[in-house]
């Protein structure tokens, strides 16, 4: 084989291999490490040494093996097919390995990420004689009923295009167009393969202005996050991180969903691979399943691939991104690549940080999320990447590095609170711990709906914060020694919280709410709390408004009315108001 450069193993630490005689190698080339062929990447160059990290199982691998390379840098496969797929973290198919070799993946095999034989139907954007250039789309699939692909000019190409295919079935592998480019005809493809830390191009970065809506009511009218935003989902064990990010990925209104299971225990993966197909999305009536590219590297998976894994993810996302699409990215989490980052440093013998973390881990955290954002693509339209990560601190300690160096490149933070988790408070989003940056940012957007957004949102944060600051007088002297007006404080905050803030996924009507739903029953509680107030401050007693049968049937609006029947919520608000007043009739004695 031609072109190759060929070396020798001289010592295995692990998955890091150290080979001599690679001359002309260079940092971040593919290699292929012993008779499996194994796949590793060259991470280091010392003198005549070249270390490798192999993201395989390299078991038996001895000094004197032989290690090839074609100087290409780890790179994954881009063009249609990606979007239902479901890969390991260097983008081999797990479907189609799970065929070939069954429940273990065969060391060393290899396989297409995208269908080499399918052919896609393709529409022609451009003509013969037209001038092109890096960006410009000269086609696009129907990849699926959600998602239509664009055949995009690659960066660095520009030229005029000589030829292009007729519409109809092609694959992958054929050559769509061709582009007489400065340095000779350029033949172009479906598919092309991009260097996975290498940022794909923009023309400008934008400062994000639209919320990504979840469906989530704390986290949409309380901390919202801007779509090409960064966001950090922090908690211990058990705080539902994963079932969080999992609601996300089922609901929010991004384009398209990229889920990297990153060193998660395997029956949370399968969870996410057996719910999607089966899920249907609410605005569309289409499986989930048809805007989603999921990346499983399970905590059983090599741990090299798990460090590499969240770049394959970003990398597709970013492809998406550059056709105009929003994507979102859920990585599950960081702190698993974290761990698998300080044990290949160990290896490396770099010198350790705090808690044993190589010195370079902020550096790679801050790279990972600046690849989020809001952009003008080459082709013109504007595309954005949300990336949500999971922290998964020890102990729940948020003092641990990967937590505090996330919580410096984020400007969304969701804590998640033990004890609410532990009330079976869910989402456990702690309305103390957690904030957000974006709230100027999205405020246009929310205006157009309701111009007191802000105003409700901000009153019924106080309302929490000040229940929080009593809490603490109540557990020494007890909420009976309380003034009443804090005592009907308390009872409000409560009601926010079981009323607004719990939200059930596993209810069909409260597992999502839209943003006109959230902004209704806000305003009705927050409705509650200023007429109420007024008639506790005049002497009524609290158990005369508590008592009264709308106001205990606020609590179940958000499970009985459905988000297309919020007017239902308005003649509950009308209901409301005369039943106060009622009571402030009561109090006068009219």
């Amino acid at each position: 084989m031609e072109g190759l450069i060929r070396g020798k193993v001289v010592s295995v630490n692990g998955p890091i291999v150290k080979a001599v005689g690679m001359k002309g190698v260079r940092m971040f080339d593919i290699a292929e490490v012993g008779p499996d062929r194994l796949i590793g990447e060259v991470i280091r160059l010392l003198g005549k040494i070249a270390l490798i990290q192999v993201y395989e199982d390299n078991t038996g691998l001895k000094p004197g093996d032989e290690v090839l390379s074609e100087g290409r840098p780890l790179s994954v496969l881009l063009g249609p097919g990606l979007i239902s797929s479901i890969y390991d973290g260097i983008q081999r198919p797990l479907v189609g390995i799970a065929e070939k070799c069954g429940s273990y993946i065969d060391k060393g095999i290899k396989l297409s990420a995208l269908d080499t034989e399918k052919r896609w139907e393709l529409k022609p954007l451009a003509e013969s004689g037209a001038q092109v250039r890096e960006g410009t789309v000269v086609g696009e699939i129907q990849e699926s009923q959600l998602i239509t692909h664009k055949i995009i000019v690659p960066h660095g190409i520009s030229g005029v295009l000589t030829s292009i295919v007729e519409a109809g079935g092609y694959t992958i592998e054929d050559v769509i167009y061709t582009v007489d480019t400065a340095a000779g005809p350029y033949e172009g493809k479906m598919a092309g393969y991009w260097p996975v830390r290498s940022p794909r191009p923009v023309k400008v970065k934008k400062n994000p202005h639209i919320p990504l809506v979840t469906g989530q009511r704390i986290i949409d009218t309380f901390f919202p996050i801007a779509r090409g935003g960064t966001a950090a989902i922090p908690g211990g064990f058990g705080t539902g991180k994963t079932m969080t990010q999992h609601a996300l990925a089922k609901w929010c209104n991004a384009d398209i969903i990229v889920y990297i299971g990153c060193g998660e225990r395997g029956n949370e993966m399968t969870d996410v691979l057996t719910e999607f197909p089966n899920l249907i999305d609410e605005r569309n009536g289409r499986p989930l399943i048809e805007r989603t590219v999921m990346i499983a590297n399970t905590s059983n998976m090599p741990v090299p691939a798990r460090e590499v894994s969240i770049y394959t993810g970003v990398t597709i996302a970013e492809y998406y991104r550059d056709m105009g699409h929003s994507v979102a990215v859920m990585a599950d989490s960081t702190s698993r690549w974290a761990e698998a980052l300080r044990e290949l440093s160990s290896r490396l013998g770099d010198m350790p940080a705090e808690e044993g973390f190589p010195p370079y881990l902020a550096t790679r955290l801050a790279e990972f999320y600046e690849r989020a954002g809001l952009v003008e693509t080459l082709s013109g339209p504007d595309g954005d990447i949300t990336i949500i990560g999971a922290v998964s601190p020890p102990g729940g300690d948020f003092s641990e590095p990967v937590t505090q160096h996330t919580s410096r490149f984020v400007r969304c933070f969701w804590a998640l609170d033990k004890i609410l988790a532990d009330a079976r408070h869910y989402p456990s989003i702690s309305w103390i711990d957690s904030y957000t940056e974006y709230l100027h940012d999205i405020e246009d957007w929310w205006k157009d709906l309701d111009s007191q957004w802000l105003t409700v949102r901000n009153a019924a944060i106080n309302i929490l914060l000040e229940d929080n600051r009593l809490q603490q007088l109540v557990k020494l002297v007890g909420a009976d020694a309380l003034p009443v007006t804090q005592q009907f404080t308390l009872y409000v905050a409560e009601m926010i919280k079981n009323a607004f803030l719990q939200q059930n996924s596993f209810d069909a009507i409260d597992k999502y709410c839209s943003p006109e739903k959230q902004l209704k029953l806000l305003k009705t509680i927050l409705t509650l709390y200023e007429k109420g107030m007024i008639l506790v401050q005049a002497g009524l007693d609290i158990k005369d408004i508590t008592e009264r049968p709308l106001v205990s049937e606020m609590v179940r609006l958000k499970s009985e009315i459905p988000n297309k029947e919020t007017e239902r919520i308005d003649a509950y608000s009308e209901g409301l108001l005369k039943e106060l007043e009622s009571l402030k009739e009561l109090l006068l004695g009219v």
